[in-house]
């Protein structure tokens, strides 16, 4: 196995094992045994719990926008689309990855030589929405990202872990792609 993949699936790992045990089950022994990796390997790639939990950001990221950059819209419909696509797919079987998402990002917030690394993380998500949101006429594409992008997260979250979460029925692409529409009309409208 090569350096690359030992450290993509020791990123992996540690993803799966914050969204099973929350942030108090990441340690490198628990990512070894859970990898099936020599007792040390995590160790010796990411010396300490933060540069662990930097590559986990580091991974999320990867993951996230090749999620984002998957379908180029061209249009609101498209777009819509897109949105509604990858909401269902973050809902469903990509929930754990969002969980821990989610575990780490409220580490960052916590932990000031992690914020940086989340920092970038949401940076390139949110120019490639400003791409497709000047497409569709924004007169002001990065403000209008911001809007969309934290609306998606606010619906994602809502339904992940907010207070109904665990009530509501399976995530319907169809709600979702209205409520995705609703989503980049605000957005465009809101110049």
């Amino acid at each position: 196995m090569s350096t690359t993949d030992r450290r993509t699936l020791i990123a992996d790992t540690a993803i799966a094992t914050v969204a099973a045990a929350g942030l108090r089950g990441l340690t490198h022994r628990a990512i070894d045994t859970a990898a099936g990796l020599p007792a040390g390997s995590t160790s010796y790639y990411f010396r300490t719990r933060t540069a662990l939990i930097g590559a986990c950001y580091a991974r999320l990221a990867e993951l996230d926008l090749a999620d984002v950059e998957s379908t180029p819209p061209l249009s609101r419909e498209e777009a819509a689309a897109s949105i509604a696509g990858l909401l269902h797919r973050w809902l469903t079987t990509g929930r754990e990855r969002q969980l821990a998402r989610y575990e780490l990002i409220l580490e960052a917030a916590r932990t000031p030589e992690l914020e940086s690394a989340l920092h970038e993380a949401g940076l390139a998500a949110r120019e490639r929405v400003s791409h497709v949101l000047a497409a569709l006429g924004a007169d002001r594409p990065r403000e209008a990202a911001e809007l969309l992008v934290a609306w998606t997260e606010g619906v994602l979250f809502d339904r992940l872990a907010g207070a109904t979460a665990r009530r509501r029925p399976a995530p319907d692409p169809a709600e979702l792609a209205a409520v995705a529409r609703r989503m980049i009309d605000a957005a465009l409208a809101a110049q």
